[in-house]
């Protein structure tokens, strides 16, 4: 019996990528949760974790903190997934004159800067030099507007809604190359039996794009635990009013490097980043062994 060979190129081609994720990924991480062990007076074990967790002047904060990142993220998978999902079923349409116009206008909010968001839509809902008062009175609305950024009611919702109008092109582009990648002989069947139209997309392409949306789903869990840029260029570190909008990244800010008169704590913010990890390794996770084995059976 002949041995087979041992492909090195396999390596060869590996190595970089692998180097350069265990440089700026891996060893950072472990950094950090070797961080959260300890503190000024040395080896402190899960002292750091019982202190987040159960000092009033820590736990308080984390878990608004959390319940916040938690809302954030459910008005994404609400609002942002779906209306991802409609938009690319009807530029999948090939009876929709200029779809990649479309496209391209929709995925553009994408790459622009989280400075340039935050600071265009806090002019755009100001309530005394912005637009958005004008254009709800030359509608006959002009009731209806309020300074959104500034009421702890609903500043965080307005923020995650500013969130979804930027990153709604992720999950359209996603879900439009899974309806893309169908194949035509399955759509040319359900055609033949009559199913057309919506019908169509909700008895046949849905089912079929269903790992797609698990993925897409998995994405916006693991951006959404991730989140800062968009807060902290709108409310501030201090993710005002009153820190109604603070998520877990604003306070692992505030934590680590300090701001105006708080000191840092690079030991108690490793540990508000190292729960953040568990949190989101948690829901990793339950995705990867509770829902992606279910959904394989729709896959090609």
């Amino acid at each position: 019996m002949t041995k087979r060979p041992i492909r090195w190129h396999i390596a060869v081609f590996l190595a970089p990528a692998v180097l350069v994720y265990t440089a700026i990924m891996i060893i950072p991480l472990f950094g950090t949760l070797n961080l959260a062990l300890y503190g000024e007076e040395g080896f402190r074990g899960l002292r750091n974790f019982r202190t987040l967790l159960g000092d009033p002047l820590w736990s308080d904060a984390f878990w608004n903190a959390l319940g916040n990142n938690v809302w954030f993220f459910v008005i994404h998978m609400l609002v942002q997934n779906p209306i991802g999902i409609l938009l690319a079923a009807l530029l999948s349409s090939p009876r929709l004159r200029l779809a990649a116009v479309y496209r391209t206008a929709i995925f553009v909010p994408t790459i622009l800067s989280f400075v340039i968001v935050g600071f265009v839509w806090k002019l755009i809902l100001s309530p005394l030099w912005g637009i958005a008062p004008s254009m709800l009175d030359a509608v006959g609305l002009r009731g209806l507007f309020a300074p959104w950024l500034g009421q702890e009611g609903s500043a965080l919702t307005t923020l995650a809604l500013i969130s979804v109008w930027q990153f709604v092109g992720i999950p359209m582009m996603l879900i439009y190359a899974a309806l893309l990648s169908i194949p035509d002989e399955v759509l040319e069947a359900a055609e033949m039996d009559g199913i057309t139209g919506w019908s169509r997309f909700w008895k046949v392409q849905l089912p079929l794009i269903l790992p797609a949306i698990g993925i897409i789903s998995i994405l916006t869990f693991v951006g959404n635990f991730n989140a800062f840029d968009l807060i902290y260029v709108s409310q501030g570190a201090l993710a005002g009013p009153d820190f109604a909008t603070d998520i877990l990244g604003t306070f692992l800010y505030r934590t680590f490097f300090g701001f105006q008169l708080q000191l840092g704590d690079p030991h108690m913010g490793a540990a508000i980043a190292t729960a953040m990890f568990l949190i989101i390794l948690v829901g990793v996770c339950l995705y990867l062994f509770g829902i992606q084995t279910r959904l394989r059976r729709y896959q090609f």
